[in-house]
């Protein structure tokens, strides 16, 4: 069908839709080159902040240009669905980042981002547009920022006054002009430093640096190597994939509300399994329990690694 011109009409429709689809937040920024985040993003490539994830030097025009992801790209449609779990671990066993109790979010978030845009090209018309969640060359962040979400804590996470930071943040990139919200202007972190101080790794630096070198969630998922570094020995507080420890102790978070979306109901065994049980399971069992958790990211031979140093 043809695009229908209302900037106005079309923007309405797409917020109530997210909204029906479960999101939390949709705001919209117009899409222009990211020339400040680009700088930013040279200079913490260059210091090695990302670690051995070396696909995070790739793609770096595409990165900071969304015309380089959608020709004509008009739109920067920025989404927030809450992940805060109303029942959390055992605190005696081996402990997994709440983003992964449920499943795996990046199937649950890409399945709403197509049924939004084929609700676009039903009720707007024709249109041009590619839904992002974290694995693609997107700085979802600096979007979100753009379209109001919130501001960015000197952890690095996006935090809304509302409820907080246990959001998952996901970009629609569309061809069609909108309605643009205004940027969130200020920062409500004021002088604390409770994510900085309580940090194991020392992980969180300066002006909102984060050497994600030095990340538990680094060690723990996205490291590929057989052995973690020894100077980390004890640092890593149970942690057996991912870390919480920045966004729990942030006051924000006081204001987390448990999710409504089902997909992320905690899968039974992330909040049941012992030390003695996680050590004795089987790669079958494994693959067969977490077969749809982020949990596969790190793989059996992962868990069993980041088990046997927490442990030992």
């Amino acid at each position: 069908m043809p695009r229908l011109d209302n900037k106005k009409t079309h923007t309405q429709i797409i917020k109530n839709f997210a909204a029906n689809l479960g999101f939390y937040y949709c705001g919209i920024a117009k899409a222009v080159k990211l020339d400040d985040d680009a700088r930013r993003l040279e200079s913490w490539l260059q210091q090695g902040f990302h670690g051995k994830m070396n696909y995070m030097e790739n793609y770096f025009d595409l990165r900071v240009d969304p015309c380089k992801l959608v020709p004509d790209a008009k739109s920067v449609i920025t989404l927030l669905l809450n992940y805060f779990p109303q029942q959390q671990q055992q605190t005696d066993a081996p402990k997994i980042s709440k983003y992964a109790y449920g499943k795996d979010y990046h199937e649950v978030i890409r399945d709403k981002l197509n049924v939004l845009l084929q609700h676009i090209h039903q009720n707007i018309g024709e249109a041009s547009g590619r839904g992002f969640v974290d694995s693609a060359p997107v700085l979802e962040r600096s979007w979100a920022l753009r379209s109001g979400a919130g501001w960015i804590g000197k952890n690095g996470n996006l935090i809304t006054k509302q409820q907080g930071s246990y959001f998952f943040i996901a970009t629609l990139i569309v061809d069609i002009e909108l309605l643009y919200d205004d940027a969130f202007a200020k920062d409500y972190c004021g002088s604390c430093t409770k994510c900085i101080d309580a940090c194991p790794t020392n992980a969180i630096l300066e002006d909102k640096v984060i050497n994600a070198s030095q990340c538990i969630s680094y060690f723990t998922i996205e490291l590929k190597d057989a052995i973690i570094p020894g100077e980390m020995k004890g640092k890593f507080h149970d942690w057996m994939f991912g870390c919480d420890t920045c966004q729990d102790v942030c006051p924000w978070n006081r204001f987390s509300k448990p999710t409504k979306e089902v997909s992320f109901k905690p899968i039974p065994e992330v909040l049941n399994l012992s030390t003695a049980e996680w050590e004795n399971l089987s790669e079958q069992t494994f693959r067969e329990v977490f077969k749809n958790s982020s949990l596969r990211r790190t793989k059996f031979k992962g868990i069993e690694r980041n088990l046997k140093f927490i442990k030992t």
